[in-house]
């Protein structure tokens, strides 16, 4: 056997069990490519169903506002326990995700169940401002009735599990929104009846600038 025949099959051995070491690693990013893409709304989902959690979380039993099963076209108080904070900030999120997320049976939902809240802040005069996901709006079923029920669902809930909130702001993606689903203006603000008894304990952020 010549030397450069030789030379050739040892280059090409080489060759080979260099491939055999890349394989695993070819055939997973093969199958990470074959994987179709997060939508921005699928990973926000995700995100969204974790359990938002705080160094001072405790289990209590919140009072959570959906549709009544007996009494048509009314809300009614669903006691849940729930691990929430003593910020008011992180506590009126993980009310808000529960409302969406935590509905006993999906004839009860008063928020659409592919909504999600995007951010929530809180001024010092008692004005929260809850921004919600487009489905929020498109996933409503357009008539005043239900639009209403939505935003009491969301009022009555922080006003009885969180103690400071005034009134409230609806966003929709970071903007006003003319109306919800139509019918209800979302360019005023909406009244919170102040019932919790557990006092806010932490400042909150800054809200984005609302027309």
């Amino acid at each position: 056997m010549s030397k450069g025949l030789k030379t050739t099959i040892m280059i090409l051995s080489a060759m080979v069990i260099v491939g055999l070491i890349a394989l695993p690693g070819l055939r997973q990013a093969l199958q990470r490519l074959q994987k179709p893409a997060k939508t921005e709304e699928q990973s926000r989902r995700e995100v969204m169903e974790e359990p938002i959690s705080t160094p001072t979380d405790v289990k209590v039993q919140a009072q959570m506002y959906w549709l009544s099963p007996s009494t048509p076209n009314s809300l009614e108080p669903t006691p849940i326990q729930l691990p929430l904070s003593a910020d008011p900030v992180e506590r009126s999120k993980q009310l808000l995700n529960a409302l969406i997320l935590r509905a006993p049976s999906p004839e009860v939902h008063t928020l659409p169940a592919q909504a999600s809240l995007l951010a929530f802040y809180l001024q010092p005069d008692g004005t929260a401002i809850a921004d919600f996901s487009d489905e929020f709006s498109s996933g409503m079923p357009s008539g005043i009735l239900s639009e209403q029920l939505a935003e009491q669902s969301i009022a009555q809930t922080l006003g009885a599990n969180v103690s400071g909130i005034k009134q409230l702001k609806i966003l929709v993606h970071g903007q006003e929104a003319e109306t919800l689903a139509g019918h209800l203006d979302l360019y005023g603000f909406f009244p919170v009846s102040g019932l919790a008894s557990v006092a806010p304990t932490a400042s909150a952020p800054a809200p984005p600038s609302a027309r």
